[in-house]
Formats: structure tokens, sequence, C-alpha cells
């Protein structure tokens, strides 16, 4: 499912326009990107949480060079599913 079928299956549930439904779900994930970056978690009661993760640094190898290389540490967003969500999910329900 791509973000234009989540626009158009909403405008077809609400009757709102495809346009306003766009800049809805376009601010909705600007304002979860924005929150991310910033370092603040998002919490979807019923949905799930995005959050940051720290990466510990690692000692790599490169294969194809066969030297060792040093990744350093960093933040990257993940996304946990409420307890709820991944029961549907591994029951193979839909709601």
């Amino acid at each position: 499912m791509t973000k234009a079928d989540i626009v158009q299956k909403i405008a077809s549930e609400t009757g709102l326009d495809k346009k306003d439904v766009q800049k809805i779900v376009e601010l909705f994930m600007y304002e979860v990107k924005d929150a991310l970056k910033n370092g603040e978690n998002v919490y979807l009661r019923g949905f799930g949480t995005f959050a940051v993760k720290k990466r510990a640094k690692k000692v790599a190898r490169n294969i194809s060079k066969n030297e060792t290389v040093i990744v350093p540490e960093r933040y990257i967003p993940a996304f946990k599913p409420s307890k709820m969500f991944a029961e549907l999910v591994k029951n193979n329900l839909k709601p």
C-alpha cells in the first residue's frame, strides 16, 4: 500500500477532498519526522510508537578490501507496534 492508496481510501471513506487528505497525511508524516529529529518519541495508542534508538559503535569488516572498519555510534528511527496491533498481524486477523 502506498501513500496515494492511503489518501484515496481515507478520502473515499470520509468524503473529504483528496488534496485535503493528502495535505493532512503529509503534515502527519512531517510532524513525526520533526519529533524524531528533535529526539522525541511519538506515541499513538492502539497503533504503536515511533522512537529514536541509539546504535552502539561497532567494528565491522570490509571483505572486498580485507580491512577492519569502525562504524560510529548513531541514532536511527524505529517503530514498535502496540501489543494489539502486533497480535492482529501475528494472527492474520482483519480488524
